[in-house]
């Protein structure tokens, strides 16, 4: 390790340990939050899409206000039909519960589907060198999350966007403790 490597690492764990008590907070909250949406996943997904809902809203007015504004623009039509785009899927996410979880967990899949994909070829190309088994697990894992979401719609949006949010929430949560526990117990 070079001496600025070991000073840069250094700055970080004094910032860390700074605000140690902080980390140890945001930590909790998201274990408690992905606790939570892995018991109740039906309603973490419908947050989530109602958020995104809102969203699209916020942003689809902004534009549409623009368009308004830049009337003598060219193109001021055009952005505005992209900004009543944006007002109906922000509408159809934000204000109808159930609609929308079965297109979004689709999207979720093929995203899983394309990462595999990518992320076995990566794990190809690392053949000979150590850890590119698990680069391989990894990929083929991700592919299988893919296509086990599509094939099971539209069962599987009614927990999937919740619980896979959970999961992240959780395993933030468990990083942010175990870095404020690592850094020591020099409190602010």
């Amino acid at each position: 390790m070079t001496d600025l490597n070991k000073i840069q690492k250094d700055d970080i764990m004094d910032a860390v340990r700074k605000f140690r008590t902080r980390f140890k907070n945001v930590g909790y909250a998201l274990i408690a939050l992905g606790i939570l949406a892995i018991l109740f996943p039906l309603v973490f997904s419908i947050a989530a899409k109602t958020l995104l809902g809102w969203l699209f809203l916020l942003t689809g007015g902004v534009m549409l206000y623009h368009a308004f504004q830049s009337q003598e623009w060219q193109s001021a039509i055009w952005s505005g039909l992209i900004a009543l785009m944006h007002l109906a899927l922000g509408v159809y996410l934000g204000f109808f519960a159930l609609t929308g979880l079965v297109g979004l967990t689709f999207l979720m899949g093929v995203m899983f589907l394309v990462q595999g994909a990518v992320e076995t070829y990566i794990a190809s190309q690392h053949r000979p060198q150590k850890g590119w088994g698990w680069l391989a697990i990894n990929g083929v894992v991700t592919l299988a999350l893919g296509g086990l979401l599509i094939v099971g719609l539209p069962s599987t949006a009614l927990w999937a966007i919740g619980l896979f949010l959970g999961l992240s929430f959780l395993t933030s949560g468990i990083a942010f403790v175990a870095l404020a526990n690592a850094a020591g117990s020099s409190d602010s």
